[in-house]
C-alpha cells in the first residue's frame, strides 16, 4: 500500500474530531479574523498592484474586487492546520479561483477592461499575501486571545479516552482562550486513561466545591452515558455553581461519520452516520459535478468519439459496456464505460481484471491503464447516478460479497459512486486481489465520506490526472 498522502490520513482516526463541545474551538475574535482576511488580503493585493502600475480603480476594477470577495468568502480556518497543508491549500483554493475568474472573463468578453500586467502579477502575489497574512495571524494569535481577557478556566470529569481527547486539543491549541486545570474521576489509577500525563484535582463529589473555590468558568462532563443517575447527582450538585457544563457523549467509543448535532421536533439529537451531501452542501457538489462533466465532455467528445470507432473495429461487441452498480443509498445504477473486454459479464459472479488477463483486448489494456475506458461515466455524471468524485462503484456481485466480509461496507453508499476517489489516489486503484485490499479501500472510501470539502475534491482530481498515466496497479 502506498503511503497516503499527508492531506488526510487514510487510516480511520480512533477519535473522530470533536464538534459536539459548543466552547472547543477558537475564540469569536479569531474566528471573525480568519473569515474576512483571505477575501480582504486578496482584494487589497489587487488595489495594491492597480496603485503601483499607475492604473485608475474604475467601475471594472471595482466589480472584480466585489466579485473576488464574494468567491473566497468566508475564509478558510485554517490556525490549526500544517504549514504543508496551510500551503497547499492556499494554492489549490487560489488556482480553482483565478480559473474561475479567467473563465468567467473571456466568456463575457471583459477581459480587455483589465491590465494584462496587473492581471499576471496578481496571479502569484494575491497566494504570497495570502500566506503571509496567514502566518501573521498565527503569531498573533496566542497574544490576540491574551487581549479579550483572562483565560477561561475548566476542569474535565472523567478521565477516560475522550476526555483525554479533549484536554489534549484544549492544552495544544493556543487559541482557544482556555486554560484546562485538570481531571475529577472516581476511577483508581489504574483504571484512568493517561494519568500519567494529566493532573488530577479529585473525586466527583468534590467538584462542586473546587468549581465555587476556584472560579472555574468551563466543566466538560465526560462520563459514561450509562452514568445518568451520577450525572443527574453531579449536575444537581454544581447549580450552585456559576461553571457552564457541557456534556462530552461517549460516542466517540464508535465511527462516527459526519457526527454532528441536530434536533427531530425540538429534541436534540446526534447523527452517528450521516451524507455530507445535505443542504448547501449537496447543492455544491451537484453543481460542480455537473460543470465539469459538461467541460470534460465538451472537450473531449472527439476524442471519445475516435475511441468509440477503435472499440468497435478492434473487436466484435458494443462500444459501450453497460454494467449494473450500486449507486446512492444502494440502489441499482446502469454505468456506462468503454468495453475493454471480449466478453460484457454482469452476472451473479465476476471475476475482477488480473494482470495479463486474456479477456482483455489490445486497445482495452491501454484504455483500463489510462482510466480512459471510465470516460462515459461522465454522462452518468449529467445524469445524476453518479459524482466526478466519490467512491468507486462496484458490481453488483462484489458488494454483496464483501458487504457480509468488511465491517461498515455499505456505508459508502451514502454518497453517489465517482468516476475518480480517495481510494484510488492512495494506492488502492485496480484490481482488490485480498481482502486486506478492500478493506483499506473502504477505509479511504469513509475517511472521505467523514472529511468531503470541494477543495478536497480538486485534491483528488489532480492527484488522479498525475496518477493514471504512471500508474501500474490498473490493468
Amino acid at each position: 500500500m502506498r503511503e497516503a498522502d499527508p492531506m488526510l490520513a487514510v487510516a480511520a482516526p480512533r477519535v473522530p474530531p470533536i464538534r459536539l463541545v459548543p466552547s472547543l474551538g477558537q475564540s469569536r475574535l479569531l474566528q471573525a479574523l480568519e473569515a474576512g482576511l483571505e477575501p480582504l488580503v486578496t482584494v487589497l493585493s489587487l488595489w495594491l498592484l492597480v496603485w503601483f502600475f499607475d492604473d485608475e480603480l474604475g467601475s471594472a476594477w471595482l466589480i472584480a474586487s466585489v466579485v473576488v470577495f464574494a468567491l473566497a468568502f468566508p475564509g478558510r480556518p485554517q490556525l490549526r492546520l500544517s504549514p504543508g497543508r496551510v500551503v497547499a491549500g492556499t494554492l489549490l483554493t487560489w488556482t480553482w479561483t483565478a480559473g474561475l475568474l479567467l473563465a468567467m472573463g473571456f466568456a463575457t468578453g471583459h477581459m480587455n477592461d483589465f491590465a494584462p500586467a496587473i492581471v499576471v502579477n496578481w496571479l502569484w502575489f494575491a497566494p504570497v499575501a495570502q500566506l503571509a497574512s496567514h502566518w501573521a495571524l498565527r503569531t498573533a494569535a496566542p497574544h490576540l486571545v491574551r487581549l479579550q481577557g483572562p483565560a477561561l478556566r475548566a476542569v474535565v470529569v472523567g478521565l477516560n479516552e475522550q476526555g483525554c481527547a479533549l484536554a489534549d486539543r484544549l492544552v495544544g491549541a493556543a487559541d482557544t482562550g482556555i486554560e484546562l486545570l485538570g481531571f475529577f474521576d472516581d476511577r483508581t489509577p489504574d483504571r484512568q486513561y493517561g494519568a500519567d500525563r494529566h493532573r488530577m484535582l479529585g473525586r466527583i463529589a468534590d467538584i462542586a466545591a473546587y468549581a465555587k473555590a476556584n472560579r472555574v468558568n468551563l466543566i466538560y462532563l465526560s462520563l459514561p452515558m450509562a452514568s445518568q443517575p451520577r450525572i443527574k447527582e453531579l449536575l444537581d450538585a454544581l447549580k450552585d455553581t456559576t461553571s457552564s457544563v457541557y456534556f462530552v457523549p461517549d460516542m466517540f467509543v464508535t465511527d462516527l461519520i459526519q457526527g454532528r448535532t441536530d434536533s427531530v421536533c425540538g429534541l436534540p439529537v446526534i447523527s452517528v452516520c450521516e451524507t455530507p451531501f445535505r443542504g448547501p452542501a449537496g447543492v455544491l457538489k451537484r453543481i460542480s459535478d455537473i460543470v465539469l462533466a459538461a467541460l470534460i465532455l465538451l472537450l473531449l467528445s472527439p476524442f471519445m468519439v475516435a475511441i468509440g470507432l477503435a472499440v468497435k473495429l478492434s473487436s466484435p461487441g458494443p462500444v459501450i459496456f453497460r454494467q449494473r452498480r450500486y449507486g446512492l443509498d444502494g440502489e441499482e445504477i446502469i454505468v456506462y464505460k468503454f468495453r475493454s473486454m471480449t466478453v460484457t459479464e454482469d452476472g451473479g459472479q465476476i471475476q475482477q481484471a488480473r494482470k495479463n488477463d486474456a479477456r482483455v483486448t489490445r486497445l482495452g489494456s491501454i484504455l483500463r491503464k489510462t482510466s480512459l475506458d471510465e470516460l462515459p461515466q461522465f454522462v452518468n455524471v449529467l445524469q445524476g447516478r453518479m459524482s466526478v468524485v466519490g467512491p468507486r462503484p462496484h458490481a453488483v456481485a462484489h458488494n454483496e460479497m464483501y458487504r457480509g466480509l468488511i465491517k461498515s461496507y455499505m456505508v459508502r453508499h451514502k454518497v453517489k459512486p465517482g468516476i475518480t476517489g480517495w481510494a484510488q489516489v492512495n494506492g488502492f486503484r485496480g484490481e482488490t486481489d485480498s481482502l486486506e485490499k478492500m478493506e483499506g479501500r473502504i477505509r479511504c472510501d469513509l475517511d472521505y465520506l467523514r472529511n468531503w470539502s470541494l477543495r478536497l475534491d480538486l485534491y483528488i482530481i489532480w492527484k488522479t490526472v498525475r496518477l493514471v498515466f504512471r500508474d501500474s496497479a490498473a490493468y
